[in-house]
């Protein structure tokens, strides 16, 4: 990937090292290793097409904790050729976004497109949220943002107009159990190296449990590994 970017490795986008979370080790990387939204991500759709052949405009994505949302916004960081930021909404001020939109516009003197990740981008203020206008407006700034709320009343009007909302779904419990199964078998990224048999009752459990939520489920599996890693191979059973 050749291109001036605000990160020098692929490590800085996707923690996932050896010590890191399962659910980050196990964060698709590409557009064909995310599960669900299927309605947003499948062959053929105009997301699909947007990202793979980089004309990506201002998007929205809405949707419930651990659908994929953040995930998207990594992986388009990988796909696309343009610089890409990533900005939180929780710690970053008007101070910090207009640094970066001032800096964006000097990429953009010299050809360079920026994608600007704003994450619960929510929880940004009116006066926030309207510095990015001028910039989303005119391109200087391809902007990203997630929520989980419903962007009729937490977006400005002015900004949500600009913008091209896609909502997320809950993953379905067949989608998660499938995330969980790969968990299990993934030498590189997973716990593939515990060899652990999974029972069909505790996958269902767990991806039933976690309600749509991709990480909770990780998460939860995580657990129950770490006392199954005490137990001689060939005695890794995950029961219910």
């Amino acid at each position: 990937m050749n291109q001036e970017s605000l990160f020098d490795d692929e490590s800085q986008l996707f923690a996932d090292g050896p010590d890191a979370p399962l659910a980050a080790r196990m964060r698709p990387r590409t557009l064909d290793e995310m599960i669900g939204q299927k309605h947003l991500l499948g062959a053929g759709t105009l997301l699909r097409k947007s990202i793979e052949e980089d004309k990506l405009s201002s998007l929205l994505l809405q949707g419930p904790p651990g659908s994929g949302k953040s995930t998207l916004a990594l992986v388009i960081a990988r796909a696309t050729k343009a610089h890409f930021e990533n900005c939180s909404a929780i710690s970053s001020g008007v101070a910090d976004l207009r640094k970066l939109l001032d800096a964006a516009r000097i990429r953009r003197g010299r050809g360079i497109k920026t994608v600007l990740f704003v994450d619960e981008i929510h929880r940004w203020n009116k006066a926030q949220q309207d510095a990015l206008l001028p910039s989303v407006e005119d391109g200087t700034i391809i902007l990203v943002g997630a929520t989980t709320e419903n962007p009729s009343f937490e977006v400005n009007g002015p900004l949500l107009s600009r913008m091209r909302l896609m909502r997320f779904e809950p993953l379905s419990e067949e989608d998660i159990r499938q995330l969980l199964v790969t968990a299990i078998s993934d030498r590189e990224r997973g716990l593939g190296d515990l060899e652990i048999k999974g029972d069909q009752a505790a996958l269902e459990y767990l991806a039933g449990m976690a309600a749509g939520d991709a990480r909770r489920a990780l998460t939860a599996l995580e657990a129950a590994s770490i006392a199954l890693e005490r137990l001689e191979p060939g005695q890794r059973q995950l029961t219910l």
